[in-house]
């Protein structure tokens, strides 16, 4: 494998924010996301190209905050247990069998190693309320992502089950396990990625190759490490920063010998959110909680070139 290049951060963000904001063509690849949460993941697939044709999420905040970065993106606003398939069909005008990329992030804090991890934890079941969606959609991909605590200790039980489900629905899947600080975010932030490809289309679920070497947070605000005591105050990360969670209880930037706390301004930056995405209030959480735009923009660049882009056109009858 070459050497991971070094990527010139900021310029290489704004790039991708100019991305976001071309017109999408109507024949660019399609998304729906669930879970969509305030639309770090949204963000990442505009970036890439696509043309978000609904997003599914039930915070308050979340959607506030959605529909104030992404107008033109039609909102289910609620709960995804009262969400039939055949619903958003109607909402969005497709059949089965048409939609590219099915994307979700399922509330993972049942699954966190940063939470009580109890195994009949309500929120483990939400993958199950993506897979039935996926049952009735029958996308060509779907991409669903989580925390590594899925796979280990007693919550492998549920992972096993949870895959087995996909592949009964039709779709071979690959999963891994891959770190944002490869894929040009400025971020340690270790994801489970599930990708799963109809089985009639005859192509292998792939993920992407790390992309970049690890940014150095000095260079993005300044600061030489960051930490957070919540967690371990004896790990330092002296290149892209700690994982950025839900709170900001205890999160710092290490300057010399000076810590500081962090700028919501400075929490953007690091987890690859342009200056110009608005948050309405409680950033921070939106932030801790989604998944990091340009994380997301690699994953859905390499899904379109390895896998939607190798679909053959099937014969007019």
């Amino acid at each position: 494998m070459p050497p991971l290049k070094k990527i010139d951060y900021l310029p290489f963000l704004e790039s991708c924010w100019q991305e976001h904001l071309a017109p999408k063509p109507d024949n660019a690849p399609t998304v729906i996301s669930t879970f969509a949460g305030c639309g770090g993941s949204s963000l990442g697939y505009s970036m890439a190209g696509f043309r978000e044709l609904l997003a599914v999420e039930w915070d308050n905040n979340a959607v506030e905050t959605f529909q104030l970065n992404f107008p033109d993106v039609p909102v289910y606003h609620g709960d995804i247990v009262k969400l039939p398939a055949e619903k958003v069909l109607e909402i969005t005008g497709l059949e089965p069998g048409e939609l590219d990329i099915l994307d979700g992030s399922p509330p993972c804090q049942g699954f966190s190693t940063a939470g009580k991890r109890e195994f009949s934890d309500v929120r483990n079941q939400l993958a199950f309320e993506f897979i039935r969606l996926l049952r009735g959609l029958r996308p060509k991909v779907f991409v669903m992502e989580n925390v590594s605590g899925m796979v280990k200790g007693i919550m492998k039980l549920t992972f096993a089950e949870i895959l087995k489900e996909f592949r009964a629905s039709g779709y071979k899947v690959s999963v891994r396990l891959l770190n944002a600080m490869y894929f040009n975010v400025p971020q340690s932030r270790q994801r489970l990625i599930f990708i799963g490809v109809r089985d009639d289309l005859g192509i292998e679920p792939s993920h992407p190759e790390a992309e970049s070497r690890p940014i150095g947070i000095r260079e993005i605000v300044g600061a030489d490490a960051s930490r957070s005591m919540k967690i371990n105050p004896w790990i330092y990360h002296p290149r892209s920063a700690a994982t950025i969670t839900k709170t900001d209880t205890d999160y710092t930037l290490l300057y010399g010998n000076e810590i500081k706390k962090p700028t919501i301004d400075q929490i953007k930056i690091l987890a690859s959110y342009h200056k110009d995405f608005l948050f309405i209030r409680d950033a921070w959480a939106r932030i801790g909680n989604s998944v990091p735009p340009l994380f997301m923009r690699s994953i859905a660049c390499h899904i379109y070139k390895n896998i939607l882009d190798k679909i053959p056109c099937l014969p007019v009858t």
